[in-house]
């Protein structure tokens, strides 16, 4: 059998580089060897392209000393040893002899449509949504319209300029509290993994969370909390998606954190979700909407609140390239729906070419 040459591309600008690189080694330890050439291509932080080598190994270093706030050892691999020629990595690692790419980038310029943008340039199939629904799916705002349009409810929301409240705070502050109450949930707009997130009380509180959200983001979402039980549905497929069982997160802290769901680990998982078996369908129901709401391909994981008071169902969010660690969420559902972490792999790489195929057309 004629092994297929799968390129990983890892890293990137965002401020999930270092979920990206987690994601990134679960998935080449998990391809079977029999049936894959794995070929590595890192992205740094600054935007060079990494081949040759072991640029995962290399972003690995670099970021354990980031987060222990070091400057870089001496002995470590360096982007500078492995870079074969910044901003030539087609002709660099011979893309035209890959079958296929699996793009695991979270966050700006790997989730947003960007880096398919690339690979649409460049005639290669690849793993996940395209342009329009990477695109619409990593902003917040955007995405909030699409399923709107889709008739699919959500709970109440506001979207903030940072120029807006650069320029007047207290005016922007007003307008959100006559919208909404506290708690707040304050976020940016194009992010993930819970980043620059903020569950906010009052209006110190708020102040801050502006300020940490307008860190990474141009555009804000604020949305109103309420009292609910976090469920989560993997999705996997093109045109004729399936879901997963619905599973319930069980955070630790005050809501789902991006410190526990990459560094402490201390939330719990519930799969399958106690859920009447009508509740659970309509979650299902409503999670393939959504992935066709936004013409998602391959897969996502939607994300929806069930109010503990009265049982409504409000959707949350759509993550186009969910995380692929051994904590993460989207694997976990697919196994409890019997799927595998390596069969799964297997039918994301068949969707990507089965889609680069039907846009041939």
């Amino acid at each position: 059998m004629t092994k297929r040459r799968v390129g990983i591309v890892f890293g990137g600008k965002s401020g999930e580089h270092e979920v990206s690189l987690k994601s990134a080694r679960a998935v080449m330890n998990a391809l079977d060897p029999a049936k894959y050439t794995v070929v590595p291509i890192g992205i740094s932080r600054n935007g060079q392209w990494l081949s040759g080598g072991d640029p995962l190994l290399a972003l690995e270093q670099q970021a354990d000393q980031k987060m222990l706030g070091r400057a870089p050892q001496a002995g470590l691999v360096s982007e500078t040893a492995i870079v074969q020629s910044a901003g030539s990595l087609p002709e660099q690692t011979n893309m035209a002899a890959l079958d296929v790419i699996i793009p695991v980038l979270h966050g700006p310029f790997g989730e947003d449509g960007t880096i398919q943008g690339v690979f649409e340039l460049a005639n290669l199939p690849y793993v996940g949504c395209g342009v329009l629904a990477a695109s619409v799916g990593m902003d917040k705002g955007l995405m909030k319209s699409a399923f709107a349009a889709a008739g699919l409810p959500q709970v109440p929301w506001q979207l903030v300029l940072r120029r807006d409240w650069q320029q007047q705070p207290e005016a922007v502050y007003e307008q959100l509290e006559a919208a909404l109450h506290y708690p707040m949930f304050v976020k940016p707009a194009n992010l993930g993994s819970s980043v620059g997130i903020s569950k906010v009380s009052n209006r110190a509180e708020l102040a801050a969370g502006m300020a940490e959200a307008a860190g990474y983001d141009r555009r804000i979402v604020v949305e109103q909390g309420i009292n609910a039980r976090e469920i989560e549905v993997a999705i996997l497929g093109n045109d004729d998606p399936a879901p997963s069982v619905p599973g319930e997160v069980l955070p630790a802290n005050d809501f789902y954190d991006y410190a526990d769901k990459y560094l402490e680990g201390q939330t719990q998982f519930a799969i399958p979700a106690e859920l009447d078996a009508a509740t659970s369908e309509q979650l299902r129901a409503m999670a393939v909407t959504a992935f066709k709401a936004i013409d998602g391909a391959g897969l996502a994981r939607v994300d929806f609140f069930v109010e503990r008071e009265t049982g409504a169902i409000y959707i949350n969010e759509i993550n186009t390239f969910p995380g692929f660690t051994a904590m993460s969420q989207y694997p976990k559902l697919w196994e409890a729906t019997g799927v595998s972490y390596s069969e799964l792999l297997d039918r994301l790489i068949d969707l990507a070419i089965e889609r680069y195929h039907e846009r041939g057309r």
